[in-house]
C-alpha cells in the first residue's frame, strides 16, 4: 500500500482547490500527485478524514403522467468549451441532507418539484466521480418531477437548458451528443426498463 507523506494546498478558490500530494508508492518509489478537491483545507480532505460525505448530488427524475420522460439539462461547461447533457445536480450545502439538496437543486435548475422515492443505500450512497483527478463524490436521488419548467431560480453564472426527453430523444442524445458518464449509464437503464427505476429493485 502506498504512503502519503505530505499534502499542500496550492490554490484558494471558493468551490474547488488543487492540492499537491507527496507520496511513496508500494514499490518504494517517490510519487508527486495533484488532487482537485471541494475541501476547504487539507484537514477536510477525504484522504485526511477517511470519510466519504457527498460533495454533491445528482437527480434522476422522470416526468409525465406515464413516467415516460426523463429530466435532463443541457449545460455549457467551460471545461470542454461547449454543451453537455447531464442530470440536474449541484453541491450539498454544509449540514444539508443530500435528499433535501436534491429537491433544492432540481427546483433551482429546472423550476420542477421533486417527489423522491426510497431506495436501498447501495443505489444512493456517494460514489466517486473521477478518482484519477479528484476526491469528489456524489450521491444520487431518484424520483418523480412535476410542475412547469422555469429558469427563474438559475444562477447568473449558469447556462442551462432544461430538456424533457422521451426514449426516442434519449437514443438520439446517446448516439449524437456529449453526455456526462453518470447520466449516460442511467439513461441506458431508462431505455431498457419498461418501468422507471426497475433496476433499483435488484438489491
Amino acid at each position: 500500500m502506498g504512503k502519503i507523506n505530505s499534502v499542500k494546498k496550492l490554490t484558494d478558490n471558493k468551490f474547488v482547490n488543487l492540492y499537491g500530494v507527496d507520496a511513496t508508492s508500494v514499490h518504494n518509489t517517490p510519487v508527486s500527485y495533484f488532487v482537485a478537491s471541494r475541501a476547504k483545507d487539507v484537514e477536510e480532505m477525504k484522504l485526511s478524514t477517511g470519510e466519504n460525505n457527498p460533495d454533491g448530488v445528482i437527480i434522476y427524475s422522470v416526468y409525465g403522467e406515464k413516467h415516460d420522460k426523463v429530466v435532463l439539462i443541457r449545460q455549457y461547461r467551460y471545461t470542454i468549451g461547449g454543451y453537455i447533457y447531464e442530470f440536474p445536480a449541484g453541491l450539498v450545502e454544509p449540514g444539508e441532507d443530500f435528499h433535501e439538496g436534491a429537491a433544492r437543486e432540481l427546483y433551482e435548475e429546472t423550476g420542477l418539484k421533486l417527489e423522491p422515492i426510497k431506495v436501498a443505500e447501495a443505489f444512493e450512497k456517494p460514489y466517486f466521480t473521477t478518482i484519477g483527478m479528484t476526491d469528489e463524490s456524489c450521491a444520487t436521488v431518484y424520483g418523480y418531477a412535476s410542475g412547469e419548467i422555469s429558469a427563474a431560480a438559475q444562477e447568473d453564472s449558469e447556462e442551462i437548458e432544461v430538456i424533457i426527453a422521451d426514449r426516442d430523444e434519449v437514443r438520439r442524445i446517446l448516439k449524437e451528443e456529449r453526455v456526462a458518464i453518470m447520466c449516460a449509464y442511467m439513461l441506458m437503464h431508462f431505455l431498457k426498463d419498461e418501468e422507471p427505476f426497475d433496476f433499483l429493485k435488484e438489491i
